[in-house]
């Protein structure tokens, strides 16, 4: 009889201690969700969300195991911009994360889930924030300052191409950012002496017919970044060329694909520390007490192969001072 009572309450510690961990691991808290929507395609911006989850796996939040994280990708298309910031919103997210002009359909979408932009075009003036300080409501992040970095880009095109009188500007017309940066080049130009020609874009077919209507005597091209160039910079990078255009951009990606020049922040780091962002906003900080970061880091970014086709001769000094040099 003792030995069936010990025998039976040997059973019932070992079934206790077999369900301790079911229950343990049925209380814990699930693990938050980072959703992401990239504006391009996942190929496109590899390096910068690599750099963005290897921030984060620094910071204690490894995918997987104490974070989720959801990527979706628009493919340049911003017409998908709003479904995916829906979905978002369905999943019940803990912060979303995204750039350009996505940031605006998400802030649309949610006014309490936390967003962080990883990059963003001027967020004071387009109205994403109420200041650079105290950004207020759910949205936070880095501003790239493109439009601040317009007279360098055409001070470096003037180096590589000295006199120069006629500048052509290239931008996407439906995406709000590239025409206040269009605006900014051409009214940059005007003050240098230039003269101006406009190629309005709004989807890839009108890329070639903007090249072919450009009859006048355009020497130089000013593209302006967006989700729909980016995805057709080699398309432009080869049009250009044949134009025999040379071509100045704000980001690496273009000239990797072509292009002669960029000169611009390092996007990778904006969104290395856009997971510096993330990581306040998980543990417990609002965004609209995150003040909005500017850029730390700039890189100049030459294709030394493309200069050889156009015949240019890039200044010795120049080339001392890019970043990279891609030959």
């Amino acid at each position: 009889m003792t030995a069936c009572i010990r025998r039976r309450g040997f059973i019932t510690l070992l079934g206790g201690a077999a369900a301790w961990p079911l229950i343990a691991r049925a209380q814990e808290p699930a693990m938050p969700t980072i959703g992401v929507l990239g504006t391009a395609s996942a190929l496109a911006l590899s390096k910068c969300t690599d750099a963005f989850v290897q921030r984060l796996r620094a910071l204690g939040w490894i995918e997987g195991r104490t974070v989720a994280i959801e990527y979706r990708w628009a493919e340049g298309r911003s017409e998908r911009y709003a479904d995916i910031a829906a979905e978002f919103v369905r999943l019940k997210v803990d912060v979303i994360v995204t750039s350009g002009g996505a940031v605006a359909a998400v802030k649309q979408a949610t006014a309490t889930i936390p967003i962080v932009f990883a990059v963003a075009n001027d967020p004071l003036g387009s109205g994403l924030v109420a200041s650079l300080s105290r950004p207020g409501g759910n949205v936070t992040g880095l501003s790239a300052q493109q439009s601040d970095l317009v007279s360098k880009r055409l001070e470096l095109l003037r180096e590589v191409v000295p006199g120069f009188r006629q500048l052509a500007i290239m931008a996407n017309v439906g995406y709000p950012a590239a025409v206040l940066e269009m605006d900014e080049v051409q009214g940059t130009a005007r003050t240098f002496g230039f003269e101006v020609a406009k190629l309005e874009i709004r989807r890839p077919e009108d890329i070639a017919p903007a090249f072919e209507a450009l009859k006048g005597p355009a020497e130089v091209i000013y593209v302006c970044s967006d989700p729909l160039v980016n995805a057709n910079r080699i398309r432009i990078n080869t049009l250009a060329l044949v134009a025999r255009l040379p071509t100045i951009y704000a980001q690496r990606e273009y000239v990797e694909a072509g292009g002669l020049m960029s000169y611009g922040p390092n996007f990778a780091d904006l969104f290395r520390r856009s997971a510096e962002l993330v990581d306040k906003v998980l543990r417990g900080t609002k965004p609209a007490d995150i003040p909005v970061e500017q850029p730390t880091k700039f890189e100049l970014v030459i294709n030394l192969k493309t200069a050889k086709a156009l015949g240019l001769d890039v200044p010795a000094m120049l080339l001392a001072r890019a970043d990279e040099v891609i030959e």
